[in-house]
């Protein structure tokens, strides 16, 4: 059998008003779901704070790099588990859980304003909707300017655009923590369905994706 893929799922750590985090619930429970014999799934908690995610991320790119690296994170706002196609580099004023934020409110200092995902949220989107799952998904561009919108733009800054965001609402706000369970699986095995057959999306890629990214600062 070939390698296994190798994927890495993260969710945060409680934070403000979420005692429980939503997030790292969900991905606990899509660790007991798996991806499937093929998929070599890894999890960790994330915490809120921007120094933190600077020290970590690295270490979750290195070798063997990952396939795919997807970050869950809770948006008291939404009401479906929604695909961010994009990270910021700018505008992070909110103090984090040590009352920290970055001097400069960027992520890189010599990054681009925006980095997309390589994979077409929309496309995930249609295709986990059009099946039974029972949860609705939904795509949005601003992942909120704090850790979510930080950490997602960190990893498509050192993946090459190959991460994925997922906002989940709270717990019961509707859905259970084994809907999002389920939420994440079916957005996270479609996400590499796509990687697998477009071939646009292969490593190799790479290289002239990062030099495209320009086109996408003022999104």
């Amino acid at each position: 059998m070939a390698n296994k893929k190798k994927v890495i799922v993260t969710g945060f750590e409680p934070f403000g008003g979420h005692a429980v985090n939503s997030s790292w619930v969900a991905v606990q429970e899509l660790e007991k779901l798996g991806l499937g014999e093929a998929v070599d799934l890894h999890v960790c908690e994330v915490p809120v704070e921007y120094q933190a995610v600077q020290d970590l991320l690295p270490s979750l790119w290195k070798e063997p790099q990952p396939q795919l690296v997807v970050h869950v994170g809770v948006s008291g706002l939404a009401t479906t588990v929604t695909l961010e196609q994009c990270g910021h580099n700018k505008g992070y004023k909110r103090l984090d859980n040590c009352s920290f934020c970055p001097a400069s409110q960027c992520c890189m200092d010599s990054g681009p304003d925006c980095i997309q995902s390589v994979l077409d949220m929309e496309t995930v989107c249609k295709t986990v909707n059009g099946s039974d799952l029972g949860v609705t998904l939904s795509v949005s561009k601003d992942a909120g300017r704090y850790l979510c919108d930080y950490t997602y733009y960190t990893s498509l800054y050192l993946g090459h655009g190959h991460s994925a965001f997922i906002h989940v609402p709270p717990l019961g706000k509707p859905y259970s923590s084994q809907d999002l369970g389920r939420a994440l699986q079916a957005a996270v095995q479609e996400m590499l369905k796509i990687l697998e057959l477009d071939p646009e999306h292969n490593k190799h890629c790479n290289h002239e994706h990062h030099h495209h990214h320009h086109q996408h600062d003022h999104v």
